[in-house]
């Protein structure tokens, strides 16, 4: 809710310290303690500025760096750019002068307020981070603006309203004054009070000097040169290695048959059983893995015990047959009773397999734990979480406060990171060997036996339609394990269909499971796009005019259609042995896709030729970026639509490595990807999971046209490809 202008100056002091927004706000001069802190009574801010010594947002020195803190995770996706960006906008700092580092991990200064109104976090998951920051980074900017300007009135004795400010510049028009930020730093003063500014104070969109445009990204460079550090590159005096034997039945507890013969190994310095696996520290990694080799253990059986994740298809089906209904997830009018009226009832089954994450750089951390066993330091590149200390202090069993950790760079995340059970094992094996600092890495086998997927799932889809073909009921059920893992994306509030259900059924079988980019939106999205589809096609209307029509009461939805429409040249003439294939998907922002695909009959592959998206994301921060989001999207969408797949026998995941878990490979990329983005003043929404869930529809759709025959399987192998064409 906008708060009244009238009412912005309400913050006094020691209220600016802890303002409504979440945010504590400082500015430190030449690198020094900060000069501005005046709230002695507010001992945890203090003490946590002591131990860092830095400012909360920015620090601004006399030569006129500014150093920007950026709260967020950066695992390629450009929040090291984007937030900071959106606080030099309202500062009116000059970029050029901009430097940008992590700031510490301490929630209550640096959370955002943008998942709960009670609760801030620091959580970089579900494309929220430029959504959910961009408020308070907003205003913090301006607040720190204020005060340069407030500085600059005091110091000239002249009226503040008669100061402006441009590039890290205030000047004072009657007297030709000027003034930089860094030439400003003696003169620095803390206002009584500081405006908690409304949106109308900020500034207007016409007015972005910023955002919106063309900025580099500022991590670029280093990842360029190789001076960029992820948390796998962390070396320190006297640090040793930790690796687990986790084996690749989810749920079983390991039984060490020879701890003898691996105490006796040299360099082996400790065996740390888990309750689901043996955990080694060693002096160096070779031997850490040599001795991890050379383990003789007893597996218990566990719930996964004889699952067969090919064969429990037949047991999905029976439970979507069922008569009673799961756990609602959103209902509209009366399906039951559109089922009644219909001229004719569409149904059928989607599925898809469980995926990997994949990220690149494999799961690792390194931490300290003091000799007293009270304190300890993190090295960890993670996607944050609900407990800001990545469950360390629990591990540990000391107060939070006692935790520093230093976040890195990640090389990929898509929700693996999102979890802390790594830097968990991590403080384990380091309380084992205080004060040896511990580096703890999970090889590529460990993560593909005993990831955490996305789990596989059902979507039986059933339509009804008018004599008019007016689709008037839509029901998706899901089954599947993991609550919202499964469930989510099967919302279809952009469509106007009068009758809408949709319901989950719980199945579980024990296998460690994870949100993956775009959580359920994948899989359900597929769904509902190529049930639109089949509808279109049998009803031979064109898919576009049916979108068109289902779009009348979402004029913003609808504008993505059109442009891509436009921009992909939706009734053109193709090449023969091509068709073009389209999908809507919400997910914050708004994306409609279009994909043109061949297929060789003989092998059964998918060529997917060329990709165009046109995507409302509200504001804009980083065009470029949103681009580079958007373009890396799809290739993860096609690559997991087309080829990846964890399947499971008996309770054993059957992949191991990358020569076996099938990823896209740069001759399967697309010929172009075109992104044409609708300009907006709307607050800004997500759009790193928008692409990819819009990818396994626009295929299917674009095989259905091209064949006739109906893809409802993910990932589309060739196996599975050959077998539609012979259906």
């Amino acid at each position: 809710m906008k708060k009244d202008s009238k009412n912005s100056m309400s913050l006094n002091r020691r209220e600016f310290l802890k303002s409504g927004s979440g945010i504590a706000l400082f500015i430190g001069a030449s690198g020094l303690f900060p000069v501005l802190v005046s709230c002695s009574e507010n001992k945890k801010i203090n003490e946590q500025l002591e131990k860092h010594r830095v400012s909360a947002w920015v620090k601004l020195s006399e030569d006129g760096e500014l150093i920007i803190y950026n709260p967020a995770s950066e695992m390629g996706q450009g929040s090291m750019t984007s937030l900071p960006l959106i606080f030099a906008e309202e500062m009116d700092a000059d970029w050029s002068k901009v430097r940008v580092e992590f700031s510490p991990q301490e929630s209550d200064m640096y959370g955002s307020p943008g998942w709960s109104p009670d609760t801030k976090m620091m959580f970089t998951v579900g494309s929220r981070t430029t959504n959910s920051y961009f408020s308070t980074m907003r205003k913090a900017g301006a607040q720190a603006r204020f005060i340069l300007l407030n500085s600059a009135a005091q110091h000239w004795n002249v009226p503040v309203a008669e100061l402006t400010s441009s590039a890290s510049v205030i000047t004072h028009e009657k007297t030709g004054k000027e003034i930089s930020y860094g030439e400003l730093v003696p003169f620095l003063v803390l206002p009584d009070a500081i405006p908690d500014f409304s949106e109308e104070q900020l500034k207007q969109v016409k007015d972005f000097r910023l955002i919106g445009k063309t900025v580099p990204r500022t991590e670029i460079p280093a990842k360029v040169d190789g001076t960029a550090q992820f948390a796998i590159d962390v070396r320190l005096p006297n640090m040793v290695y930790g690796v687990l034997e986790r084996g690749n039945l989810h749920g079983s507890k390991p039984s060490l048959l020879n701890e003898p013969e691996i105490l006796e190994l040299e360099g082996v310095i400790k065996i740390v059983p888990f309750d689901y696996a043996i955990g080694i520290i060693a002096n160096n990694l070779e031997l850490a893995l040599k001795a991890k080799s050379l383990l003789k253990i007893d597996w218990s059986t566990s719930q996964a015990t004889g699952f067969n994740s090919e064969e429990i298809y037949d047991d999905y089906e029976k439970i979507a047959n069922r008569t009673e209904k799961g756990s609602i997830v959103s209902e509209k009018g009366d399906f039951s009773n559109s089922l009644k009226s219909a001229s004719k009832i569409y149904t059928a089954d989607f599925k898809n397999d469980y995926v990997y994450h994949a990220q690149l750089e494999p799961l690792n951390s390194v931490i300290q734990v003091s000799e007293d066993l009270q304190h300890a330091e993190v090295w960890v590149g993670s996607q944050q979480g609900f407990d800001t200390k990545l469950g360390v202090p629990g591990v540990l069993g000391i107060p939070p406060e006692n935790v520093n950790v230093h976040l890195q760079f990640l090389g990929g995340g898509f929700g693996r990171r999102s979890m802390s059970d790594f830097v968990e094992e991590c403080a384990v094996l380091a309380k084992e060997v205080a004060p040896k600092p511990v580096k703890l890495i999970w090889t590529r086998e460990d993560d593909l036996r005993y990831g955490t997927y996305r789990p596989q799932s059902l979507q039986r889809i059933t339509a009804a339609v008018d004599a008019d073909g007016t689709i008037a009921g839509f029901s998706h059920v899901v089954v599947g394990d993991g609550g919202n893992l499964v469930a989510s994306g099967v919302d279809n509030s952009h469509y106007a269909i009068k009758n809408q259900l949709a319901e989950w059924r719980e199945t579980t079988h024990g296998i460690r499971l994870k949100h993956w980019r775009s959580v359920g939106h994948g899989p359900n999205k597929f769904a509902i796009e190529s049930m639109i589809d089949e509808i279109a096609f049998d009803q031979k209307i064109d898919p576009v005019v049916l979108r068109r029509n289902l779009m009348k009461e979402a004029p913003k939805a609808l504008a993505t259609l059109e442009k891509v429409v436009e921009i992909s040249n939706w009734n053109a003439p193709l090449p023969e042995g091509r068709a073009k294939g389209i999908s809507f998907v919400e997910h914050g922002s708004l994306g409609t896709g279009v994909c043109e695909i061949s297929v060789d009959r003989n092998t059964g592959k998918i060529k997917v030729h060329h990709f165009w998206i046109a995507l409302d994301a509200g504001i804009i921060v980083q065009p470029d970026n949103v681009k580079a989001q958007m373009e890396g999207g799809i290739m993860m969408g096609i690559s997991s639509v087309l080829s990846e797949r964890i399947s499971i026998v008996n309770g054993q995941i059957q992949q191991s490595n990358f020569n076996d878990y099938s990823l896209l490979r740069m001759e399967d990329i697309p010929d172009s990807i075109e992104i044409s983005l609708l300009e907006s003043t709307n607050h800004p929404e997500g759009v790193g999971e928008t692409a990819t869930p819009m990818v396994g529809g626009a295929i299917a759709n674009a095989f259905l046209k091209l064949t006739g025959k109906h893809l409802r399987h993910m990932p589309f192998t060739p196996e599975r490809v050959l077998e539609a064409l012979r259906s």
